[in-house]
């Protein structure tokens, strides 16, 4: 029996200076619609996450148990993220390789947000 309630968990931060300019609350909305539709919210959860402090590198995503890290990840690329979530398989070509260890925060003439597309 497993101490934790579910299998795996994503982080997706939805605040700061630049993950939501980059679309991760469409990226949340995504991942947690596609493990609905997959029947697995009981046992892999989708939340949403404050700022990680690596403002400019995201949309960020962080998967539990394991705490790898993904970055940038748009909508558009999430199928890998998805696989990891329901079959443990990870998404090595999405990998987050930080600068540094630690706050990693682009100034913000070095940020690089990509526009969401126009929905109309």
């Amino acid at each position: 029996m497993s101490s934790h309630p579910y299998q795996r968990i994503a982080w997706v931060c939805v605040e700061g200076k630049t993950c939501p300019r980059q679309g991760s609350r469409q990226l949340f909305d995504a991942l947690r619609k596609a493990i609905h539709s997959a029947g697995a919210t009981d046992r892999v959860r989708v939340a949403r996450s404050g700022c990680l402090a690596q403002c400019g590198h995201g949309p960020h995503v962080v998967i539990e148990p394991g705490t790898t890290w993904y970055a940038p990840v748009t909508t558009a690329d999430s199928r890998p993220i998805i696989e990891q979530l329901l079959e443990g398989t990870p998404a090595p070509d999405l990998e987050y390789q930080p600068p540094s260890p630690g706050k990693n925060i682009r100034k913000p003439a070095e940020e690089t947000i990509i526009p969401l597309e126009d929905p109309s």
